[in-house]
């Protein structure tokens, strides 16, 4: 497992919260053009129109956060944090900007990144969901970790993740904003890849709204294109889809329910080791 640094008094310091052992000659204005981006950013989308009104905001009241950065060689910086503000400033013409200079290695910057922008929860889907990834491949992170350091529930973290298994087309219109997370969860009701594009288009095409889109999946899956109507019938009992619901978020996974005169089973479904260890855990806690 990678060693991870503690992020201490540093991320305080990324989310503007005052931090009382941070030297005054660590605040400083720094020429616009000695600022270069992260290449870790996660965020790989800007909203052009947003852009436009933070610079507008920031000619009339200035730069009311520092950016955060890092020394380079040749008196160069590196963005850890605040890419809006340092791009909505070029916009506004300023030549200089706050700054807090942090010293801090390649993980520490990319962690801090990562977590700075997810708690600030402006990214898309997609981006959300590969933050999440990184945290867990490149730091060792478990989903708990992942949901402590960004204050969010397990829960969320998993169904996330899962969106990172949608065709690389829809998760694309995931990135464009045609599609939403409510959109994306519905879909991974569906096991056939095909089946999800050609249902997410529909979506797109009709402009469907969330409901709108879980009946939509709901009628492809009764058709027979899916594996939990396909186990228990095409006769479904909305008490059953609605169990089955209800397992998937509270699991963060895709469930499985075959029934018959009242017996059956319930499958649930993982695709990596990971996975799988952490459904065997959250069962082992959970009193039956």
């Amino acid at each position: 497992m990678a060693q991870r640094k503690a992020l201490g008094r540093g991320l305080s310091a990324l989310l503007g919260t005052p931090d009382p052992d941070v030297e005054a000659d660590s605040l400083r204005e720094i020429d616009i053009d000695r600022i270069l981006p992260n290449s870790h950013q996660p965020r790989k989308n800007f909203d052009e129109h947003a852009l436009d009104e933070l610079a507008n905001s920031i000619r009339e009241h200035g730069v009311v956060q520092p950016i955060v950065v890092r020394p380079l060689d040749d008196g160069f910086f590196q963005l850890i944090a605040g890419e809006r503000r340092w791009r909505a400033s070029q916009r506004a013409g300023l030549s200089r900007v706050p700054a807090v200079v942090r010293d801090a290695g390649d993980n520490a910057v990319l962690e801090l990144a990562l977590i700075e922008n997810l708690q600030r929860e402006d990214l898309n889907p997609m981006e959300e969901a590969q933050a999440y990834e990184r945290l867990i491949v490149e730091f060792g992170m478990t989903q708990e970790e992942v949901a402590r350091r960004v204050g969010k529930n397990r829960a969320t973290i998993a169904n996330m993740l899962r969106l990172l298994r949608l065709p690389p087309e829809v998760q694309q219109w995931l990135r464009e904003n045609r599609l939403t997370t409510g959109h994306a969860k519905a879909l991974l009701s569906l096991s056939d890849l095909g089946a999800i594009l050609d249902t997410a288009k529909k979506i797109i095409q009709g402009n469907y709204s969330v409901r709108q889109a879980e009946m939509l999946v709901s009628r492809h899956s009764a058709n027979g294109s899916g594996e939990v109507d396909q186990a228990i019938g095409t006769d479904i009992d909305p008490n059953v889809r609605a169990a089955i619901h209800a397992l998937e978020q509270a699991l963060g996974t895709k469930v499985t329910v075959q029934e018959s005169g009242g017996k059956g089973k319930i499958e649930l479904h993982f695709f990596s080791f990971e996975e799988m260890n952490r459904l065997y855990e959250g069962l082992l806690r959970t009193k039956f």
